[in-house]
C-alpha cells in the first residue's frame, strides 16, 4: 500500500490524459523483440553484418509501430535509397514515408 500511495500521481496519469495507456504492454512486447534480435545477432558473422542487422531491426520496428505495409515500404526503400541524397534520408523513415505515401494516394 505504501508503494501504491507513493506512486499515486504516476498511477493516475492515464486519467488526466487519454493518450496515456493504462499499461505498458506495447513497450514490453517491443522489448521482447529487441532481446530476441540480440540473441539472433550472435550469428551475424562480422561487425558490418551486425550493423546492417541492427539498422534493419530498427527500420522494421519503426515500420511496425507506424503501421506501414512492410512489403510496399521495403520495396520502395530498396529501389530508391541508392539514388537518394544524404539530405533526403530522413524522408525515408517510416513515419515520414507514410505521410508522403498518404498524400500521393490522396492525389490519385
Amino acid at each position: 500500500m505504501n508503494y501504491a500511495l507513493g506512486q499515486w500521481a504516476e498511477l493516475n496519469a492515464f486519467c488526466s490524459d487519454g493518450a496515456v495507456p493504462i499499461d505498458n504492454n506495447a513497450s514490453e512486447r517491443e522489448m521482447k523483440r529487441v532481446v530476441l534480435n540480440r540473441k539472433n545477432s550472435l550469428f551475424v558473422g562480422n561487425a558490418h553484418g551486425g550493423r546492417t542487422a541492427a539498422i534493419l531491426a530498427s527500420l522494421t520496428s519503426t515500420r511496425r509501430r507506424h503501421d506501414v505495409d512492410p512489403q510496399l515500404y521495403l520495396t520502395q526503400l530498396l529501389m530508391n535509397l541508392p539514388a537518394a541524397q544524404m539530405s533526403e534520408l530522413s524522408a525515408w523513415l517510416p513515419d515520414q514515408w507514410k505521410l508522403r505515401h498518404a498524400a500521393r494516394l490522396a492525389t490519385l
